[in-house]
């Protein structure tokens, strides 16, 4: 199977593509917000870390083996970075692709993160021809939870204190669906 090819993603109100660096201020903004980084692997300490996340993610190769890609999510109107996700190729193609999305609390609770995730399922059950699809979740974070049981993901494993983030162990909740069970956008 070919590899997956990216131009960019569209949706009705958003534009998911390549970070670049005019993007390091927001994305600082929004991913060092001790809120919003409660629930993730990564918060930056400043805002030259961003400038090197984004220099090492713009050198990357789209969908490189075993490697993680963060995409911008813009909203497609005023071009604002209004979150990011990313997506983890797998070493295989027969391997599941996972992601994570993160929003700045301003663009919460808008619907934003659904539909960057059903572009995204869109072009990976579709044109990539991926079968599956994974998303990892603390379980104290029932926004997301009840995101992915929304868009039709179920809840495969919960693992008990095994992740270690910032210092504390936290669990992790995996929901999965598979191709044959999306219901692509109209």
């Amino acid at each position: 199977m070919d590899e997956p090819r990216f131009t960019a993603i569209a949706t009705p109100r958003l534009r998911l593509d390549r970070l670049v660096p005019s993007d390091a201020a927001a994305l600082f903004a929004y991913r060092g917000d001790d809120a919003v980084a409660r629930f993730q692997g990564w918060k930056p300490a400043d805002q030259a870390e961003v400038e090197g996340f984004i220099a090492k993610q713009a050198a990357q190769a789209f969908a490189m083996a075993d490697s993680w890609l963060q995409l911008a999510i813009r909203d497609g109107v005023s071009d604002e970075l209004v979150g990011d996700l990313g997506i983890h190729f797998p070493p295989s193609h027969f391997d599941a692709i996972e992601f994570g999305v993160t929003l700045a609390p301003n663009r919460q609770g808008q619907g934003y993160a659904r539909e960057a995730l059903g572009g995204l399922l869109d072009l990976a059950f579709g044109e990539w021809g991926y079968r599956r699809a994974v998303g990892s979740v603390d379980p104290r974070n029932v926004a997301s939870m009840a995101l992915l049981r929304s868009l039709g993901f179920r809840q495969e494993a919960h693992h008990v204190e095994s992740c270690l983030i910032r210092g504390e162990w936290v669990d992790d909740v995996v929901f999965a669906m598979l191709a044959r069970e999306w219901r692509p956008r109209s």
